[in-house]
């Protein structure tokens, strides 16, 4: 199995991509070792979904260990300045990993443009990675099946959306709504992932974990 990236910056300090721990995926033991919340902002434009605008909130642990050697003025605070190779380093790096982000129109895969507008902030012990992950190509908001995942196929990272208003929607037409949809917690649900962290005669690990417990946000507007 491949190994994840293992990020580095000047102050040799583990980056934010959840790719720098450079763990074998099968040393993870099927089990979450970074904690990430999400917020997504849903963004339309002229009937169309555009693309998204996410907040990734980072448990305090791993906040803890990427900012150590950051403050560079001794303030005992980081401002966006401080973050922001930090922040580069690792939209770089996600990219490899399609940035955790699965949207789809239907079964089929759509593409994203490069992200922009991405920005670290660390207030009161949270650190959150900001950043707008642009469709390559809009689709109509009338389009059926129109979807959207965040998560981490192998599960090394747990991605949870936030309890409270985890999906906006910003310019929308009229009518337009996002509902989430959870994965029933059952025998199937068990078994699948029981499945996924078996590790096979050659060494690697089944990477649908992240999706079976995946929550999937589902858009959908009225016809014009």
């Amino acid at each position: 199995m491949k190994r994840l990236h293992h990020l580095m910056r000047p102050a040799s300090a583990i980056g934010l991509v959840m790719a720098m721990v450079a763990l074998p995926i099968q040393q993870a033991k099927a089990h979450p070792h970074v904690w990430v919340t999400v917020e997504t902002t849903v963004n339309y434009d002229r009937g169309a979904v555009t693309g998204f605008t996410q907040k990734w909130t980072f448990d305090e642990m791993y906040a803890a260990m990427a900012t150590q050697g950051l403050d560079a003025n001794n303030d005992g605070k980081y401002d966006r300045e401080e973050l922001a190779e930090l922040a580069q380093v690792n939209i770089d790096g996600l990219k490899e990993f399609d940035y955790f982000t699965f949207p789809k129109l239907g079964d089929t895969l759509l593409k994203l443009a490069a992200p922009k507008d991405y920005w670290l902030e660390y207030i009161n012990g949270q650190l959150s990675l900001h950043m707008t992950m642009p469709l390559d190509q809009p689709v109509l908001a009338e389009a059926e099946g129109l979807n959207l995942a965040i998560y981490d196929p192998s599960f090394f990272i747990s991605f949870e959306l936030a309890k409270s208003n985890p999906v906006k929607l910003a310019n929308a037409p009229a009518g337009c709504q996002a509902t989430v949809a959870v994965p029933k917690e059952d025998e199937e649900l068990a078994k699948r992932l029981a499945e996924a962290a078996q590790v096979d005669a050659t060494g690697s690990v089944g990477t649908d974990l992240g999706i079976a417990v995946a929550k999937t946000i589902a858009l959908s507007c009225p016809k014009t």
